[in-house]
């Protein structure tokens, strides 16, 4: 009956910083409203992640961060991701490995929604 997790929304307050998190230091391209310059007056914005589609919903109320689900992004090279990461100014943890053949970093995005980065040895 499910197929699969389709989207996650984040609520935040400040759009344009979010959206300029995700898409210039994760890397991730916006779906909707593509080409432009400033998100600040936008409510609702799509990134493309893969599978799943990012929705960033304006209207946050101030406590992100605070018991709030963790968006997980896959990742090749787990060492590589970190460097950019770190390159890009984000403060990332170091690696670990919560279970075999699983290497993960944690971060949060400016509004300090937390996230990670995993790769899988499968």
């Amino acid at each position: 009956m499910i197929n699969g997790l389709m989207e996650v929304i984040v609520y935040v307050q400040h759009m344009d910083a979010q959206v300029r998190f995700y898409r210039d230091i994760l890397g991730f391209k916006v779906r909707f409203p593509s080409d432009l310059t400033d998100y600040s007056n936008e409510y609702w914005v799509e990134l493309e992640t893969g599978a799943c589609t990012l929705a960033l919903h304006g209207g946050g109320s101030g406590h992100a961060g605070e018991e709030t689900a963790k968006l997980v992004f896959g990742v090749n090279d787990i060492e590589v991701a970190r460097q950019m990461l770190l390159a890009k100014g984000v403060a990332a943890s170091e690696i670990r490995s919560p279970a075999p053949g699983i290497m993960v970093v944690d971060a949060f995005d400016p509004e300090h929604n937390p996230f990670s980065l995993e790769s899988r040895n499968n």
